[in-house]
């Protein structure tokens, strides 16, 4: 056995495995959490839980009991613990949950190379936890665990978030009670909104989430909560000290859509009219919002979300309006660059009869975004942009995405997408530059 091997501090000698009891070290944890962290422990039902907490609320104690509790429950088994980074790992979770153990006399060793690892010594077999950062999730593939838990998630970027996700499910296959955990101080309209707060989300029935307060938590020093009041605007303590879901950054990209004005619920008739789509394209995850224009206002009534490429896209398009003519409004780059080896983006759509109005670059994203806004409300009050309620997505996108603290339109939270293809037809269709292209002006120029 190596120095890694063995860590100062571990308890073999006092306690061992064949005389501990498990079910009075769960009762004595449970004695000594707060409802909130009571709840998150106890549920040992649901496939994927959240927790939604606020700064102090408690919850580290709480994935530290929520750990034990699934070891346990999984004696014999291994799970893992994910951090952010890997210094967090050392910095916030295994002090803790060193404390934590030995606080209430559980037996344990640790490894600390090459990744750390804690194996808890039980009646019924060893229960290994090992400990690892989230932004390396590669890491636990090819692994079978029991249970998984996540600290800060909201932290982590959400591209890698969702990349994570599934393949971390896939990695949940042994044990008794299989459980994804979560746990983050909400940061916005980030992963665990995606997750857990959504409208899509609230309709499945494999997850749960459990928000927790900061004045939840009895033990705060009596200033803590004064403290973050006095520091922080009210938005920020929404999030910071009741958990609640809400943009902490520096404010949404399109203010002035207002759903109760903005949104309808009658589609129009689009009967041998032309139809406006904007596209834009991403591989694996291209986006289409299509709408009707009429004199100088639209209405977006339908959008595909996430197609795999743009043939796919093109094929729905067809196979949803196939005896409307089409006019498209991608993204310029589409004529750059392609999904498919032999053809352009811009070309592949065009090979289906769509008729291109795409511009021969993008606009600025500044221009982009006024386009929309003004549509949505110009300065004397003018709304001349509709969607109809059944487009669900864009809906979301143009409520959620906000700017970043450099000032320019947050790409990393996934709400950009939908917004660019709305904004493409937007600028083109209606930006006075281009309003009056091919009409006769009635100026004769010498």
């Amino acid at each position: 056995m190596s120095i890694l091997d063995i860590q100062e501090g571990e308890i073999l000698e006092s306690v061992s495995s064949s005389n501990i009891d498990c079910e009075e070290i769960l009762k004595a944890i449970r004695n000594d959490l707060h409802p909130g962290q009571l709840d998150f422990v106890n549920d040992d039902q649901t496939e994927i839980i959240g927790l939604s907490a606020g700064y102090g609320a408690g919850k580290t104690r709480s994935l530290c009991a929520k750990a034990v509790h699934l070891a346990i429950s999984n004696q014999g088994f291994t799970g893992a613990v994910m951090e952010p980074t890997a210094p967090l790992i050392r910095d916030i979770w295994q002090n803790d949950f060193e404390t934590f153990l030995e606080n209430y006399g559980i037996p344990y060793t640790t490894r600390q190379s090459p990744l750390p690892e804690y194996s808890l010594h039980l009646p019924d077999g060893e229960a290994k936890i090992l400990c690892r950062s989230f932004e390396n999730w590669s890491r636990i593939i090819g692994l079978n665990l029991a249970w998984v838990l996540a600290d800060e998630i909201d932290t982590v970027a959400p591209s890698i978030a969702d990349r994570a996700f599934p393949r971390i499910l896939a990695r949940l296959r042994s044990g008794n009670q299989r459980q994804f955990g979560v746990a983050s101080t909400p940061e916005g309209f980030r992963w665990m909104w995606n997750t857990f707060g959504s409208n899509e989300a609230k309709k499945k029935t494999d997850r749960r989430l459990i928000k927790m307060r900061t004045y939840d938590n009895p033990h705060l020093p009596a200033d803590f909560i004064t403290r973050l009041e006095e520091n922080y605007e009210s938005g920020l303590l929404q999030a910071y000290l009741n958990g609640e879901f809400c943009n902490i950054t520096t404010g949404v990209v399109y203010s002035r859509f207002d759903r109760a004005t903005h949104v309808i619920e009658e589609k129009p008739d689009i009967d041998n009219e032309p139809l406006r789509i904007g596209i834009d394209f991403n591989i694996g995850n291209t986006n289409a919002v299509i709408g009707l224009a009429i004199g100088d206002s639209m209405t977006i009534f339908d959008e595909i979300n996430a197609s795999y490429d743009t043939d796919t896209l093109a094929k729905e398009i067809k196979n949803r309006y196939p005896f409307n003519k089409i006019y498209i409004y991608p993204d310029a780059s589409g004529g750059n660059r392609s999904t498919n080896a032999t053809k352009t983006d811009i070309q592949i759509l065009e090979s289906y009869g769509f008729v291109n109005q795409s511009a021969a670059s993008n606009p600025p994203i500044r221009d982009r975004v006024n386009s929309v806004q003004r549509l949505f409300e110009d300065g004397r009050g003018n709304i001349r942009l509709k969607i109809h309620s059944s487009a669900k997505k864009l809906i979301e996108c143009i409520e959620l995405q906000s700017y970043t603290e450099k000032g320019d339109p947050d790409k990393e939270a996934g709400y950009d997408h939908m917004v660019d293809a709305l904004g493409y037809i937007c600028w083109r269709l209606f930006n006075p530059l281009h309003m009056g292209a091919g009409r006769k002006t009635g100026v004769r120029l010498y």
